[in-house]
């Protein structure tokens, strides 16, 4: 097995179980490439960022076909993101990556916490939609400057204003695909990508987003697929912890 097929099948697994939750994959495809990949800011976020949009749009794909994307919510917060996420290419380019490392893993730290331990608040539509709106400008600038789609920190907080965690994946996923776009036109002019990784990365993630968005939305229960993301992403980022370390 060639090196760009190795990676190609991490990616596919880890899109398959971000699929499941709504995000798209760069969160955890952050640290998985950097195990083969150098440069964090030209390479692994660009990437990372393009494979986040392309997975999105497939688990939406997937949810909606289940019936599970709020389009109206997801819509507004989408256009927002959508605005706010160069803000977090722009800063990700002039701050030295042991900042944004640090960033990453205190962020992905307080999203596993929130998946396992959030409670979701009595819906009152009008105030909710007005803090989601709010909430989410930083959370995409934020979430774009660690290289990731603004679903680790949206998708806890739309459960937590009353969104059942399912439907709160399928909205997401929606949100994700047009911070990522947007961030990744800020990328692209110094990203420095290899076309054929690039595409076959871009084939497996679309797969496997579709295959888990599916899968969670006919087979499994909300908390299962959160016991599987979270066992998962702690696992890399441990590892990834490690090599950093050592």
């Amino acid at each position: 097995m060639t090196e760009s097929m190795a990676i190609a099948l991490g990616i596919f697994v880890l899109a398959v179980l971000s699929g499941m939750i709504g995000f798209g994959v760069a969160l955890a495809a952050i640290p998985f490439l950097s195990l083969f990949l150098p440069d964090l800011v030209h390479q692994v976020q660009p990437l990372g960022i393009m494979l986040g949009g392309v997975t999105a749009l497939f688990a939406a794909a997937g949810f909606h076909r289940s019936g599970l994307v709020d389009w109206r919510v997801g819509g507004g917060l989408a256009a927002l993101a959508g605005l706010a996420s160069p803000l977090g290419v722009l800063l990700a380019q002039r701050v030295d990556p042991t900042v944004i490392w640090s960033a990453y893993f205190g962020s992905a730290g307080y999203m596993l916490w929130r998946l396992m331990v959030v409670r979701p608040l009595p819906r009152a539509p009008a105030r909710q939609r007005f803090w989601l709106a709010a909430l989410v400008v930083p959370m995409a600038a934020f979430s774009t400057f660690v290289g990731a789609g603004v679903g680790f920190l949206l998708v806890p907080t739309l459960i937590a204003f009353g969104f059942e965690p399912k439907r709160a994946a399928g909205t997401n996923a929606v949100v994700v695909v047009a911070q990522s776009a947007s961030a990744l036109a800020f990328h692209l002019p110094r990203a420095q990508l290899d076309g054929a990784l690039t595409a076959w990365l871009v084939v497996a993630g679309a797969f496997g987003a579709y295959s888990g968005a599916r899968l969670t939305s006919l087979r499994l229960s909300n908390q299962q697929f959160k016991y599987v993301f979270v066992g998962l992403m702690s696992a890399l980022l441990l590892y990834r912890l490690y090599r950093l370390l050592v």
